[in-house]
């Protein structure tokens, strides 16, 4: 009788090798709450140091970013005050962040960097010097009559007003004709001076009249005076369009880069602000009087709580001494002034 020995591999009650048993990896906790406002404080920082190289591509969010830049401030209170409700170091720290950025950003103009004494910025230039009003009166203007006689006892020397309705711009002439003996108005923008005005032309920045420019022939010199208002711009679904306020703008631009004398001054509503790098084109050739010797943000629109500058007066070969906003007039908009030295 044969018998086979039984390979054990092949032996079914064998027992089965033991299964690995997996790994378990726990669960990466979620971000907390002070580690994501530190986020959040760390992007605004971010924000407003690079608000410059915003892409203007999509709904031109950059130029509305720069316009609303100084506004940027009110996330450093906010974000401290969460911080301070969640306990959160990490969170306090980051705000340091946006904090320095803004102070860097706009910590000089809330200094007082006036020349001179408050009682004389709103008298008229004595000696060396030239001053300046520019006001958007609105055409909507229910008192034309009390708004000249406000601007007239500002004692500006050159006055630039802008949105001049057909039906006010007498009221104006008849109230400003004692203080200011010479004036030019085109379309909807004029000039008042207590100097004599050659040279007197429009400006072509848009179809219709909305700019010129005189040479106002100061004791100290030609000084070429510009009033103008550049188109407006709306925020709707579309975003912010600015298309023909910067069509304006370059227009602008040309006619500044083309003055033959070395003094100019560009006054009017700009329907944007200094920052706003779509008005580079006007901004790069003259300084603003409100940024070199203004005291605080200067804003002028609306009238009833500002919340933005888009009128200011900008300047090239004289230094602002003084620059400051008046009270409201009838008009939706500030009127601004500004003291310049030759």
């Amino acid at each position: 009788m044969l018998t086979t020995e039984e390979d054990p591999s092949t032996r079914t009650d064998a027992p089965a090798p033991a299964k690995a048993t997996p790994t378990l990896t726990p669960p990466k906790a979620p971000p907390t709450p002070g580690r994501c406002l530190a986020l959040v404080a760390l992007l605004s920082a971010a924000l407003m140091a690079l608000h410059a190289h915003l892409p203007n591509t999509a709904l031109n969010l950059g130029s509305l970013f720069q316009t609303l830049l100084p506004w940027t401030g009110l996330a450093v209170p906010a974000l401290l005050a969460l911080a301070a409700v969640r306990r959160s170091k990490l969170a306090a720290i980051a705000v340091l962040a946006p904090a320095l950025v803004w102070t860097t950003l706009f910590g000089p103009a809330l200094t007082d960097t006036l020349t001179g004494t408050p009682t004389d910025k709103g008298t008229a230039a004595t000696g060396h010097g030239l001053t300046v009003l520019s006001h958007n009166v609105d055409e909507a203007n229910p008192d034309p009559a009390g708004t000249a006689r406000a601007l007239a006892g500002a004692k500006a020397d050159v006055l630039a007003l802008v949105e001049l309705s057909k039906e006010a711009t007498p009221v104006y002439e008849r109230e400003l004709a004692t203080a200011y003996p010479h004036h030019a108005v085109l379309g909807g923008v004029g000039l008042w001076s207590r100097h004599r005005l050659t040279a007197v032309a429009e400006v072509e920045i848009m179809p219709w009249t909305r700019a010129m420019r005189a040479t106002a022939a100061t004791p100290e010199g030609p000084v070429a005076v510009y009033a103008a208002h550049l188109a407006s711009v709306r925020v709707s679904g579309a975003g912010f369009t600015t298309g023909r306020r910067n069509e304006a703008a370059r227009a602008l631009a040309s006619a500044v880069r083309a003055e033959p004398g070395p003094r100019v001054v560009v006054l009017g509503d700009f329907n944007g602000t200094y920052q706003d790098r779509a008005l580079a084109p006007v901004t790069a050739q003259l300084r603003s009087a409100q940024r070199e010797a203004g005291n605080g943000f200067g804003f002028t629109y609306p009238a009833g709580f500002p919340v933005v500058r888009i009128d200011d007066v900008l300047v090239k070969g004289m230094d602002p001494l003084a620059s400051w906003t008046l009270p409201a007039t009838g008009s939706d908009h500030r009127p601004v002034a500004a003291r310049l030295r030759f």
